[in-house]
């Protein structure tokens, strides 16, 4: 067998339909390392290790594997989208253990495209906090095992950044994406609403939420989501230079950021600068009421999700969520919130093309068992972290994680870009950009 865990998606792929390597040895290299590793990371839930060497085969006998542009990639999905044949527990024990019959559509996309799905990622209870951790695992960071993944892709971005699969499938309500690929180094992508088929929970909170993957690379990422999105996303040939405002404080009132986040953004907005783009410093219009119309849609979104659940079943803080939530469910439903705020954003983006922030306020919290921990710890914990993301999916507009330096850690650090609707080329063009400018490293130097 070669050395294929830890390459990129793109690699294997072009590997598997060049016959340079099957896809049978790829997923059981790949299925090797997550039995060495993943007791100490924590990213699986369930790993389907038979089934994935029985579709890899598959895969390999295809007589198509020329035109499959992800031909032989292992990946990982997370607990909250159905894999046929699979239980689908989204972190909870109130959930049944029933096995789906078919597989949600960006899990047919995948397949389709010939990749290989070796398990189910951990996430937190209903995927509501910015932590992984219950009866299933805690996922820590590869990087800093000591720290959470984040959430609620925890378990999909700790499997990426330990090299267990080369890309994972994950989706972003409140930051669920950004926020451990923030931690984790990974690049990633919350699509504007409609440019990837959601489904996700009971109405995608309230159309709040998007499926996306976390991947090493922006060419990796751009793999994806193509396929996702059943389409190519735009890529100009000789990107313009773009009018960059760059933002460093919280959106949230009240919220500090730390220097290692404010610097992340100076620094890319000086290397974007020299590269020739217009940046200066703006900060946007947030109005001071952001913190609570996301307060309500968060938990808003919880409550409809428990709908039918054993209540017993759930944890305290999940529990908590829940029943503040369902007292915000119709104003949140009509949406009104939503739409002061893209109105009154709308503006800033008319005379800037993107909005450079930081990716997070501080560093994770420490890794352990915040379910079992009381509702308002997590929340003032998931906001003093993670402020920067809530707005883009309040408005629906696409967002992205970029890791750029490091912690005093050691751990990746990373900026935000974030734009309006349709932007999702322009972001990443700028990702590739920063890419190439400041390469970052592909997986945390794990035993």
């Amino acid at each position: 067998m070669g050395d294929w865990a830890g390459r990129s998606a793109a690699e294997i792929a072009a590997a598997v339909r060049e016959k340079r390597v099957t896809p049978r040895e790829v997923v059981a290299e790949h299925l090797a390392r997550i039995e060495r590793l993943d007791g100490r990371i924590g990213a699986f839930r369930k790993v389907r290790g038979e089934a994935a060497l029985a579709e890899a085969d598959e895969v390999g006998s295809r007589t198509g594997l020329a035109g499959l542009p992800l031909a032989g990639v292992p990946v990982a999905v997370k607990d909250n989208l159905a894999v046929r044949g699979e239980s689908r527990r989204d972190g909870s024990a109130a959930t049944p253990d029933t096995p789906a019959a078919e597989d949600h559509v960006t899990v047919a996309r995948l397949r389709t495209a010939g990749a290989v799905v070796v398990g189910l990622t951990n996430v937190p209870e209903l995927c509501v906090f910015g932590t992984t951790e219950g009866p299933y695992g805690t996922a820590r960071n590869p990087w800093d095992t000591t720290r959470t993944a984040g959430g609620s892709s925890g378990g999909s971005a700790a499997a990426v950044a330990a090299g267990l699969v080369p890309v994972a499938l994950g989706n972003d309500g409140m930051g669920s994406l950004r926020i451990p690929a923030a931690n984790c180094g990974l690049v990633t992508l919350k699509p504007g609403h409609g440019v990837v088929p959601a489904g996700i929970g009971n109405g995608d909170w309230f159309g709040m939420a998007e499926n996306g993957a976390l991947a090493t690379t922006v060419e990796d990422l751009r793999l994806v989501l193509g396929v996702l999105a059943d389409a190519g996303l735009p890529r100009t040939e000789e990107p313009p230079r773009r009018r960059i405002a760059a933002a460093v404080r919280s959106p949230l009132a009240g919220v500090s950021v730390s220097r290692p986040y404010t610097t992340a953004v100076r620094e890319a907005a000086g290397m974007l600068t020299r590269a020739g783009h217009r940046v200066r410093r703006a900060e946007p219009p947030y109005p001071l009421s952001l913190g609570v119309t996301a307060l309500t849609h968060w938990t808003a979104g919880t409550a409809v999700d428990a709908e039918g659940l054993d209540r017993t079943l759930l944890a305290r803080r999940t529990r908590v969520h829940a029943a503040v939530g369902r007292r915000f469910v119709g104003p949140v439903r009509a949406g009104d919130g939503r739409e002061r705020l893209r109105a009154r954003l709308a503006p800033f983006f008319a005379e800037h093309d993107v909005l450079l922030t930081a990716a997070l306020a501080r560093r994770s919290p420490a890794a352990g068992p915040w379910h079992e921990r009381g509702w308002l710890r997590n929340v003032l914990a998931n906001t003093a972290y993670s402020p920067f993301t809530p707005p883009w999916n309040l408005t629906g507009w696409p967002a992205m994680s970029v890791p750029f330096g490091t912690l005093p850690s050691g751990a990746p650090c990373a900026v935000q870009l974030a734009g309006p609707p349709g932007s999702e080329g322009v972001l990443l063009e700028l990702a590739e950009e920063l890419e190439r400018l400041r390469p970052w490293p592909r997986t945390a130097p794990v035993a």
